[in-house]
């Protein structure tokens, strides 16, 4: 049975390349009918952050990453892998245990990485490890305490690094560097999931493409239905004609605190709000109301102050769309 395991360390949002890893384990398990576990590698004690698993699955479940087994986390199993020690060898006087140059048991008789690693591969029946060629180097001892338990070892799969655009390991001086930074930059989880879904299991490593994510970002937004969309921004239906020229979900949101929370100012420009009063009186739509009054060297940037109180935002039709005709007037009045 085809069984795959995505193993994070609780150290904090998922970082884009464990992104990488974790979507790349979810596709092969899906394409080949198989399980997916999740397992928390909480070995080394002074890496975990307080709340690190938890944000971890968060960040799984906002990508639409589900499991099959666990989460299971390591530092739970440290009595298996003890056992697990002491049928590969014994330990030394200050009982360390080492397989070869390399510590499996420290002398606290707590389990290193590679030991609690090979022995979860083996218990949970892993039959192919997918992960980044930085861990390229462990496969082969990882073969051989596996082999060492008396079981076969998984097929060792080892995709290219995610990097910054500079061949550097990615940091926020790229954009980002987790799950968190680009939802905090308002990135929708589908434009996320679709990037990483496109780079696959990459031969080599390749660089974080900004620029192609917020095009992904531009097209998820697309797709949303409008309550969808303002659902997401976190507002009233009737703003999204405003929200549908955002490019991300922080500038939707953004977008929609200009309609939403207009700033005080007062415009000087009479005959402008005066034929915008008319025009919106006669029941003509935004894109009408901009015809006419650009017809008549109108000035449009009075009346997105007017009504905004910002000189910049979204096109004022959707301004115009996204406010009930009492409101137009009111704000154009007390202008």
């Amino acid at each position: 049975m085809i069984k795959v395991r995505f193993a994070p360390s609780p150290t904090g949002s998922l970082h884009l390349g464990g992104a990488l890893s974790a979507v790349a384990n979810r596709h092969f398990a899906d394409e080949h009918g198989g399980r997916f576990l999740l397992r928390v590698d909480d070995t080394d004690a002074a890496r975990n952050v307080e709340g690190g698993a938890e944000a971890i699955e968060s960040d799984l479940g906002w990508l639409g990453i589900g499991w099959d087994e666990g989460p299971v986390r390591q530092s739970e199993r440290y009595v298996r892998h003890r056992e697990a020690a002491h049928v590969i060898g014994e330990p030394d006087a200050e009982g360390a245990l080492r397989f070869g140059q390399t510590t499996l048991l420290r002398a606290d008789g707590t389990p290193t990485y590679q030991l609690a690693s090979a022995v979860d591969d083996h218990d949970f029946e892993i039959s192919h490890v997918i992960r980044g060629s930085d861990h390229r180097a462990n496969a082969e001892l990882q073969s051989e305490l596996i082999r060492a338990l008396g079981g076969e070892p998984p097929e060792y799969i080892h995709h290219g690094l995610l990097l910054g655009e500079d061949g550097q390991k990615l940091s926020k001086r790229h954009g980002a560097s987790s799950i968190a930074d680009l939802r905090d930059a308002g990135i929708p989880a589908e434009a996320v999931r679709a990037y990483l879904e496109e780079l696959g299991l990459p031969r080599h490593d390749v660089h974080l493409d900004m620029p192609r994510l917020r095009r992904l970002s531009i097209e998820a937004l697309a797709a949303l239905s409008d309550e969808e969309l303002a659902a997401r921004v976190g507002a009233p239906v009737s703003v999204a004609p405003v929200l549908r020229g955002a490019r991300d979900l922080a500038e939707a949101r953004e977008y929609a605190s200009h309609v939403l929370e207009p700033l005080d100012v007062t415009v000087d420009a009479p005959e402008t709000l005066t034929r915008f009063r008319e025009l919106v009186e006669g029941g003509l739509d935004g894109g009408a109301v901009v015809r006419e009054l650009k017809a008549v060297g109108g000035d449009l940037k009075s009346v997105r102050l007017a009504l905004t109180g910002r000189e910049r935002g979204p096109e004022l039709r959707a301004v115009i769309a996204a406010l009930p005709r009492d409101e137009l007037l009111r704000r154009a009045r007390e202008a």
